[in-house]
């Protein structure tokens, strides 16, 4: 009688076995996404960017790929902050999607008449910083700003080694750079920006340089 027992709780325990291995596993094969373009990927992103006006006044390029699950963002915007913005609509858009960040942050330039004198003693004590000096008037300041702010973004003049004073609309330049280019093209941004009256050129070029 006993070993009649364990025959049946045998035969049971290997019915539950064949059971279990014909039951569908946790590990269920994954949902096939919906089928979605680049195009049509690339309309939620911009879509969701124009819902914040700043964001969308920026006018950012979007690239789409939906193979890679990635999307690109470039141009320009004026703060640091309108630039995370974009990102984080860019990235709610779409489910895990990775986004390259190509933006480049450029502040407005002010026109003369929105700049106060708020404006100018900030910007004197950014100059003072730097060992640069400005003059008292607002538009020395204005000039200032205007010119350093050329120099940072043309890749062609080391504006870290360049100090730029100004003193009744004229502009100083010193400092030392690699090459004779590089001081060419440093006097030519100044000189070329409105309202500065005469620019006094006192950069060096580096010893065995151009």
């Amino acid at each position: 009688m006993r070993k009649k027992v364990l025959s049946i709780s045998a035969m049971l325990l290997l019915s539950l076995q064949f059971a279990c291995s014909q039951s569908p596993t946790a590990k269920t094969a994954p949902e096939p996404k919906p089928s979605l373009t680049n195009s049509e990927m690339k309309n939620q992103i911009e879509s969701k960017l124009n819902s914040n006006p700043d964001v969308k006044a920026a006018n950012l390029s979007v690239g789409a790929d939906v193979d890679r699950n990635t999307a690109t963002l470039s141009g320009s915007v004026e703060s640091e902050a309108l630039r995370s913005q974009a990102l984080a609509l860019a990235k709610d858009a779409h489910p895990g999607v990775v986004v390259e960040d190509k933006i480049d942050v450029k502040p407005r330039e002010l026109s003369r008449e929105e700049y106060t004198q708020d404006h100018a003693r900030l910007e004197r004590d950014k100059a003072k910083e730097s060992h640069e000096k400005v003059g008292s008037s607002i538009e020395d300041a204005w000039l200032h700003g205007k010119i350093v702010s050329k120099l940072i973004v043309d890749k062609d003049t080391p504006e870290h080694r360049i100090n730029v004073d100004v003193n009744n609309n004229v502009v100083t330049l010193r400092g030392t750079v690699d090459t004779a280019d590089q001081k060419t093209e440093a006097v030519r941004i100044a000189k070329e920006t409105d309202g500065v009256k005469r620019v006094v050129d006192q950069i060096r070029v580096s010893a065995g340089k151009d």
